[in-house]
């Protein structure tokens, strides 16, 4: 190839441009949808879904700004050169098994396996061992180790770009298919062969089970112990693999310590179960403490996994070493686990003794939460007053007081709601619930026009909880009781110039800059706690991507191969990765078309992008965070139905970011996630015979469909986006069912006043999304026309 790593570039330069001009890319997983069912709760998450819950904390300097320039940047050499040339000959001429090699990856069904095959015999050299890496891949995941062994030593014979790919893996099938003496003759040379090679720290590892697996602990203890003051020796497997050798070694006391420091250290690995089997063959589960294991069981509630927590507080319970009282604690427990499962059973909750005790609390906890399942207010109040008599400083009285307060905001019992909330943030300052509580008490204080207690409570708020994600709110809101309760413009520009300043594409942000457009040349109040508020430190982010960087190009060829997993693991060791890394992955994904990977990679980097002003970023990162991917299809599709082609992008960027293959929980399909029913309805209505629910997946019939559809909801709400999007999201009945919860001074005030956080924050998402298309595009036309000049 004579133009060599400059032609090369040109061409792949030219490629991302094209796709990010033109948009053809998608993002994460469907987050809720229209059709979706929710929970009747006003429970808000932990943490915001859509971006807007970016804490922005008090601090005395602004943010530090701006992407850094080109820099100078060390010349490679000749040796990275020519490897770097290498490969990139390699990508190019495997460039056509991407997709094949992708389908590979993730369904491995006969088809995909035969059209990888038949690519890998039809193609010579590094093409050729690409695919035959891709087989050997899969081959591994699914357990056929001496096919993906065979593939794997074809990769070698046709290629050597990926060389070390290629002996990592054949040594790890070598070993699952005991085919020992060939893996030792990889593993023994692997560092050497291959000393830039990402694998190397894992190498010890591998070599310490194949002797373990040959019998031999004493060189698997030689191999571990030469690195046990590196990294590794921090990692479950090193320390699953150095008990084995222990045990093998006849050193029981070691192995039973080594043990017990996985499955306590590492209770969510694999290696944790493992340890715990071996811990109990060796019949040394005594030697875990009755605390040590209940600890390990709530590792595994507080990680979501409440089927294996029930499990283990249940097996606990059974111990004849545990006392009467921390039997009834765990059986608690494990009840709270079947609540979270939705198979509470409350004749076994009422078998649980009473006690005056956190275990007690936890257990009226849950009878609170049974009674305000089965909508028995008597029930409820009278367990959440006997929690305050009786357990005045539980975090289970904190729960129950938060869970009342969303059974009477959905029940629209606005004062009853801001009494248990109110209490919560008295009793519990502290409490990871007490922002929330605290904000749901003085907004619906605002509902109620009682604007003197809103304004204490939120000016109480941005005080106390000043890094919480409410504070957009209170801010804006407070403004607002400034501006038309005590009309005193100048601080109510305070309040709105802050918000516009420090979170500047939020919801809010964007309202707030229309009040201080109505408000005119009016001159803000200068409040020096407002002063201090600044968006989150922006970090050192750069454009300038090394393309020819051996690391970078091996992960494009990677790619290729659909070895995903190892795509950012391969960049993040080039020098430097830690300004570009994220640009440089995304970009992978974003020149097949693959959006949605490209924006999780770039979220992952710039969480904080919400608060960022548009040069605080290169284009590029806003570009892959606001892709236009089938934006013709959109753009025809929205004008055939009178829509804003910024408003559906936005909506889809929300729903499945662009992804459209996403299939939701609910079982909403596609770009724009349509339930069946909703497609085939609308594909009526185009005429469309022989529908099936498959075909949402289809890009272009999906958008054809959702914005008919999305055109009917306007309709319904009389052309108002805040009542279509949250019906999309939530369902119409409930939209209506809200616009009846009393009259709403505008339509800001509708979307604070959204029982549900997800919704909510899905709608103000959208609208942020909408801003932040236009001003890209305004961006982009105004750079273009100044380079024309």
């Amino acid at each position: 190839m004579k133009e060599g790593v400059a032609g090369w570039l040109r061409i792949g330069m030219l490629m991302v441009l094209a796709v990010l001009v033109s948009g053809t890319c998608w993002p994460q997983t469907a987050s809720s949808s229209t059709h979706k069912k929710h929970k009747a709760t006003a429970t808000a998450p932990r943490s915001g879904k859509h971006g807007a819950s970016h804490v922005v904390r008090k601090t005395t300097s602004p943010a530090r700004s701006k992407h850094t320039p080109h820099r100078r940047r060390r010349p490679l050499s000749a040796r990275a050169r020519a490897k770097s040339h290498k490969l990139q000959q390699a990508f190019v001429a495997s460039s056509q098994l991407r997709p094949m090699a992708q389908q590979l990856a993730v369904m491995r069904t006969p088809a995909a396996y035969a059209g990888v095959t038949a690519y890998a015999r039809a193609h010579t050299g590094e093409a050729s061992a690409a695919a035959y890496i891709a087989l050997g891949h899969a081959y591994l995941l699914d357990h056929r180790y001496p096919e993906a062994v065979q593939a794997f030593r074809q990769a070698n014979l046709q290629g050597n770009a990926l060389d070390d790919y290629a002996d990592y893996l054949e040594a790890q099938a070598d070993l699952q298919s005991n085919n020992l003496p060939q893996a030792e003759t990889i593993l023994s040379g692997f560092a050497q062969k291959h000393p830039d090679s990402i694998f190397v720290p894992s190498i010890p590892v591998l070599q310490a089970n194949l002797f373990l697996q040959e019998g031999d602990p004493q060189a698997a203890l030689r191999v571990l112990n030469a690195h046990q003051s590196e990294a590794i020796a921090n990692h479950a497997d090193y320390q699953l693999a150095l008990a084995k050798a222990y045990q093998m070694a006849g050193r029981s006391t070691e192995a039973a310590q080594m043990f017990r420091r996985v499955f306590l250290g590492f209770p969510l690995s694999n290696e944790a179960a493992i340890a715990k089997t071996q811990l109990s063959a060796m019949g040394a589960t005594s030697s875990l403490t009755v605390e040590e294991r209940s600890r390990h069981a709530d590792a595994l509630y507080k990680a979501g996994r409440f089927s294996d927590a029930a499990e283990e507080y249940r097996a606990l319970a059974q111990d004849p070493a545990v006392t009467d009282g921390l039997k009834d604690a765990l059986l608690v427990a494990a009840a709270h686990c079947d609540y979270k499962l939705k198979r509470l059973n409350k004749e076994e909750l009422d078998h649980i003794p009473d006690s005056q005790d956190e275990t007690g609390a936890r257990r009226m906890y849950l009878l609170v939460e049974y009674a305000r399942d089965k909508d028995d207010g008597e029930t409820q109040r009278n367990l959440v007053l006997q929690m305050e008599q009786r357990f005045p400083q539980s975090p289970w009285l904190a729960e129950a007081l938060y869970s009342s307060g969303n059974m009477y905001l959905l029940r629209k019992d606005y004062p009853t709601a801001i009494a248990y909330y109110g209490e919560l943030a008295r009793r519990f300052p502290r409490h990871p619930y007490a922002p929330s509580a605290h904000w749901r008490a003085a907004w619906l204080n605002y509902r109620i026009r009682q604007y003197s207690e809103a304004a204490r409570l939120m000016d109480e708020q941005i005080a106390v909880y000043h890094g919480g994600k409410e504070i957009p709110s209170a801010l804006y809101w407070r403004g607002r009781i400034y501006q038309d309760q005590e009309r005193r413009p100048e601080m109510a520009a305070a309040y709105y110039r802050t918000v516009a300043r420090v979170y500047r594409h939020y919801y809010y942000a964007t309202l707030a800059q229309q009040r201080l457009e109505e408000l005119g040349s009016v001159k803000s109040a200068s409040l020096a706690f407002l002063d201090e508020m600044h968006p989150e430190a922006i970090p050192e982010l750069s454009d300038d991507v090394p393309e020819d960087d051996p690391h970078v190009v091996r992960a494009r060829l990677l790619a290729n191969a659909g070895l995903n997993e190892y795509i950012a693991p391969e960049i993040q060791a080039a020098d430097g990765s830690q300004a570009w890394g994220a640009l440089a992955e995304a970009k992978i994904y974003a020149s097949y078309g693959e959006t949605w990977r490209a924006m999780r990679a770039m979220k992952r980097a710039v969480p904080f992008y919400a608060s960022a002003p548009l040069d605080a970023l290169p284009m590029e990162y806003w570009r892959i965070l606001f892709p236009q991917a089938y934006w013709s299809t959109i753009k025809a599709e929205s004008e055939k139905n009178g829509l804003d082609p910024y408003m559906v992008a936005s909506l889809i960027r929300q729903e499945s970011e662009f992804n459209p293959n996403a299939i939701s929980r609910a079982n909403a399909y596609g770009l724009m996630q349509l339930l069946p029913s909703v497609g085939r309805s609308m594909a009526k209505e185009e005429g469309i015979r022989h529908f099936t629910a498959n075909d949402l997946l289809d890009p272009v019939l999906n958008i054809r469909l959702g914005t008919r559809y999305l055109r009917q909801v306007l309709d319904k709400f009389h052309d108002q986006p805040e009542y279509t999007f949250a019906a999309y999201n939530a369902g119409e009945n409930r939209v209506t069912d809200w616009q009846s919860m009393g009259s709403y001074s505008g339509m800001d005030e509708f979307v604070e006043s959204i029982p549900f956080t997800e919704t909510r924050e899905y709608v103000q998402a959208i609208l942020r999304n909408e801003e932040i298309y236009r001003e890209l595009d305004h961006a982009m036309a105004a750079q273009a026309k100044s380079i024309s000049r």
